[in-house]
């Protein structure tokens, strides 16, 4: 069956290892290489007939790979921590080729090979590294941003040095050749914006409005493959013009549709990519060159995180940060795979090179679970060990915090809450670790300090042992029960109001003492749904009845850990039960020149009428000797019914309820 037969072995074999890897929580990556190397040419077995033909094919993946990226790519991502983004990633890569070049001299690697070996170990890897981070429940902290933003430029840096790479080589570097590579790459790029922005466009929106997902599948697929085509016969790298289309389609309207339809696409693809590397590394290389392989590692490995670390920290990030890059970001990138792979067939790499770079490369990404799993208690050693720095803080009162309220978590939520608090003279101090939300809250006047609320010292600088009330805000379950356990160990008196974003952590939170926990999206969907049963004119006693029942069974263990919630829970039912409205009451109104006794609307209604808005004032509890005026605004308290039959009374012809 040729090619087809080799297509059905790799796929079975990717799921086999994919399954194995996700059984052992490693990542699918490992699997599908570790399927490559049972398939491969040096294991026997069931092998793959071609592994060129293979290879060939994989280099789709590798564009689809870059497509995506390029559609995903957004400077919005970047402005949070622009300045090591920007500035401190193209330093870390510089810094980590030539730490590179190093040990490919010490591997004994002529020049070229050293500094290809450089560009190799530079990048991090992405896919692990945000696995890693959302299975730990770390997402959205400040953290996992700076990752974020080193990612996005590390990727634009790796779409530079597939350029340049190729073009060095041999005992000199030929300039010539790459500055006519960069000259036809700007020529390309500016041929790419204008049609990008004028025909791409049209052709998209004309597909679009046909409504044929199969024919917008085909047309995404066509513009990244084939502006990589293009890119190719214009002398440029495939993968580069690919990258180039994603990025002009990340512009469009319809961005979001092209990145959902073409990844399924991509998985395949890039599936087979990480097999064919498997079938490339011979498993006797690795047992045979094993200590040399670890040395490499150890030197990756090390340099890494303090070129990670130490520039984290120079560019003004504190607390866990520094380390939490450092242990994060100090493994091959998918990318490692992809520029070993091209220097290979270029002849820079020789087999054994490339079957030692393989090797660490797997061996780097196994170990980076672990290594998430020391963060935490290398911080709180690095805390005992070393004291800490004064806290960053703005806008306290100079009489000092007490009785306040302490929020754990400056974002969209926690400023709301902050700045209403702030307005209504509560006294209130926010802790957040993101400095963007900090300056915000110095813009609002809001007191804040600049800190990791999950950290003792910084819930000491705030006062939460004086505080009168502590909300967390953060919606990550991991990063609130942490905030929540170190407010216990201060005060265990203290109220906590948290905020959770899955049902499953509200029994959690309450096993840690966590005083309320509100669900957003629960609250959201259950007021969604009692607005749609009020506009289907169901009475609002069922609506509400309905609505008590689903909160009742959702909160149970709430209700039964705190007597004092069904009283709560009874009030809020009652209030919702009564609604406010105000009436102004007609010239011709049968009410008018009447007195509230004569009228005698509770008696008729079961309204009460609590206040009358007039031009000369507010009258507040009126009695029964009040007479109506027209004109007056009647405010008027009572349920759904009695609001109703008291317009029937008020209005011009109504006449009374009894009629």
């Amino acid at each position: 069956m040729g090619i087809a037969a080799d297509i059905a072995i790799i796929i079975v074999a990717a799921l086999v290892g994919g399954l194995v890897a996700q059984l052992l929580r490693q990542p699918l990556i490992v699997g599908y290489i570790l399927a490559g190397v049972i398939v491969g040419p040096y294991t026997g077995g069931i092998t793959i007939g071609s592994v060129d033909d293979i290879a060939r094919l994989a280099e789709i993946g590798v564009a689809l790979l870059l497509f995506t990226l390029g559609i995903e790519f957004s400077l919005k991502e970047l402005a949070p921590v622009r300045r090591i983004a920007l500035i401190g990633t193209p330093i870390q890569m510089a810094l980590t080729v030539l730490v590179g070049y190093g040990i490919g001299q010490w591997l004994g690697l002529d020049w070229v090979a050293a500094l290809w070996f450089g560009a190799v170990i530079s990048t991090s890897n992405t896919m692990i590294v945000l696995k890693t981070l959302s299975a730990r429940g770390l997402m959205g902290t400040l953290s996992s941003r700076v990752m974020l933003g080193i990612f996005v430029v590390q990727d634009l840096c790796v779409m530079a040095i597939m350029l340049v790479l190729p073009y060095i080589g041999g005992d000199t570097f030929d300039t010539g050749a790459l500055l006519f590579a960069i000259v036809r790459a700007g020529l390309f790029l500016g041929a790419m914006l204008l049609i990008g922005t004028r025909v791409i466009p049209w052709l998209m929106r004309r597909i679009a409005r046909w409504e044929s997902r199969e024919l917008f599948l085909i047309t995404v697929t066509a513009l990244g493959l084939g502006v990589g085509y293009a890119a190719f016969l214009a002398g440029l790298s495939f993968a580069f013009g690919a990258f180039l289309a994603g990025l002009v389609i990340s512009e469009s309207d319809y961005n979001a549709q092209a990145l959902g339809e073409v990844i399924p696409l991509r998985d395949i693809f890039a599936m087979i990519f990480f097999v064919s590397v498997g079938m490339l590394l011979d498993p006797a290389f690795l047992l045979e060159n094993l200590t040399t392989v670890l040395i490499v590692v150890a030197l990756v490995v090390v340099s890494k995180a303090l070129i990670f670390g130490g520039l984290t920290r120079l560019f003004g990030y504190r607390n866990v940060i520094p380390l939490a890059t450092a242990l994060a970001l100090f493994q091959f990138g998918e990318f490692s795979f992809v520029l070993a792979r091209v220097g290979l067939s270029d002849g820079v790499f020789s087999l054994d090179t490339y079957s030692l770079i393989l090797s660490a490369a797997l061996v780097s990404i196994l170990i980076t679970p672990p290594a998430f799993s020391l963060i935490q208690p290398l911080y709180g050693l690095q805390q005992r060990l070393f004291r800490a720095g004064p806290m960053q803080t703005f806008d306290l009162p100079e009489q000092g915090l007490r009785d306040h309220v302490v929020i754990a978590g400056a974002g969209r939520v926690g400023q709301f809450v902050a700045g209403m608090l702030h307005r209504l003279h509560v006294p209130v101090i926010a802790v957040e670790l993101n400095q963007q939300r900090v300056d915000e809250c110095k813009r609002e006047g809001i007191p804040v300090i600049y800190g990791d609320a999950s950290h003792a010292v910084v819930l000491q600088a705030a006062a939460v042992e004086r505080a009168h009330l502590a909300l967390i805000t953060t919606p990550t379950i991991k990063i609130t029960q942490m905030v929540a356990q170190q407010i216990r160990a201060l005060n265990a008196e203290l109220h906590i109001v948290a905020r959770a974003e899955a049902i499953e952590g509200l029994e959690a939170l309450h096993d840690i003492g966590v005083y309320e926990v509100v669900q957003p999206e629960f609250e959201a969907g259950l007021e969604i749904a009692r607005q749609a049963l009020l506009h289907l004119d169901i009475s609002a006693p069922d609506v509400q009845r309905y609505t008590d029942a689903v909160r009742q069974d959702l909160y149970a263990p709430i209700y039964q850990m705190h007597a004092e919630y069904d009283a709560v829970h009874a009030l809020e039912h009652a209030r919702r039960l009564l609604e406010f409205s105000w009436i102004t009451l007609a010239a011709d109104s049968p009410l008018v020149g009447r007195t509230l006794g004569e009228a005698q609307i509770r008696s008729q209604t079961g309204a009460t009428i609590v206040a009358i808005m007039r031009p000369d004032g507010l009258v507040i509890n009126p009695d029964v000797t009040e007479a109506l005026r027209a004109g007056d605004v009647l405010a008027v308290l009572g349920n759904h019914a009695a609001l109703a039959l008291f317009t029937t009374l008020a209005t011009p012809g109504g006449g009374s309820v009894g009629d």
